[in-house]
């Protein structure tokens, strides 16, 4: 199966604390494109109790991840990380097939999937 988002270790581990913090073990990671933000489209992360039959199931560093068959063109190779700084942390997206993306980091456009931009 291909793989067409990575998960790393580092945010496997912080969606694993999350899933028992919220009373979500068992469920899938959904990593979705969703319309809006200023450049058209945005990132999706949440919680699913079932995978679809127009889903992808992937699964890493044991969470299993789900991305629909419609999204998977446009995050194929995008990479979820986690991230510390002195600022604080937080999960970074980084899809190689985006074009554009706002200054902030969660909206984007690539050259095939444009969206519909809304104000930030």
């Amino acid at each position: 199966m291909k793989q067409y988002v990575e998960v790393t270790e580092a945010a496997a581990y912080h969606v694993k604390q999350m899933m028992v913090h919220n009373e979500e073990e068992g469920s899938f990671l959904r990593v979705a494109v969703n319309g809006g933000g200023c450049s058209g489209l945005t990132y999706g992360l949440g919680f699913e109790q079932e995978q679809t039959e127009d889903d992808f199931l992937l699964e890493q560093h044991g969470i299993q991840i789900v991305v629909s068959k419609e999204d998977a063109a446009i995050l194929d190779g995008t990479k979820v990380d986690y991230k510390e700084s002195l600022m604080g942390g937080g999960f970074t997206i980084e899809n190689p097939n985006a074009i554009a993306s706002c200054g902030c980091g969660t909206s984007f456009r690539t050259a095939t999937a444009k969206g519909t931009p809304k104000n930030c």
